[in-house]
């Protein structure tokens, strides 16, 4: 069987390798890619991110792949965020009051409380709170996060985890899945989230 084409955007911005090596390690054929021609054609597309949500936006559109995220987002092909990846999609950040967001997914992104220690760098478990392929498997599972700011709770989180309250962990809509953790730095329970997503390519 050939391995699904997974595009994973490349804008320059951390560590996008490691993503992509997570995503072969599942079966797929995952490219880092700023070409809009392979994105085209590619079975599913990743949109990873680290550091911060101003930058990494800047990065993207100078690169020109935010109207391809969008495009792909919007394709019905299976999308995935991961991270400031996910943070993207929303309608902007408090942490870049000035910079608009790609505004796929209605709600903010705000800072973790003061309550609690800002970045959450930790292992914390999930808590599916609505069925999706997405989570098969993973209801409790332990994953890793490195974050200090936080989408909103709207109808489209599918997972929660608790720090200083409930908080977004994964979002779902449609073709469009996203995680405030980072699955290609979780484990087996990541890789398993990753094998969800390559799942849906077949």
């Amino acid at each position: 069987m050939t391995e699904p084409l997974v595009a994973v955007l490349d804008y320059g911005i951390g560590n996008l390798r490691s993503a992509q090596k997570g995503l072969e390690h599942v079966g797929a054929d995952a490219r880092l890619t700023a070409d809009p021609a392979v994105v085209d054609v590619a079975a599913g597309v990743v949109l990873p991110g680290v550091g911060a949500y101003g930058r990494c936006l800047e990065e993207l559109r100078l690169c020109g792949l935010d109207e391809v995220a969008l495009e792909a987002a919007t394709s019905g092909r299976p999308f995935l965020g991961i991270c400031i990846g996910m943070q993207m999609l929303y309608e902007g950040s408090d942490e870049s009051p000035g910079t608009e967001g790609l505004g796929l997914l209605g709600g903010r992104i705000r800072a973790l409380p003061d309550s609690v220690r800002r970045p959450q760098m930790q292992w914390n478990r999930l808590e599916v709170i609505r069925d999706t392929p997405m989570l098969d498997g993973l209801d409790d599972a332990w994953v890793y996060f490195v974050h200090s700011f936080v989408a909103d709770l709207t109808d489209d989180v599918v997972a929660t985890c608790s720090y200083g309250g409930a908080m977004t962990a994964a979002v779902a809509r449609d073709n469009v899945w996203a995680t405030q953790f980072h699955p290609e730095k979780s484990g087996a329970n990541g890789l398993r989230l990753l094998s969800n997503f390559v799942a849906t390519l077949r």
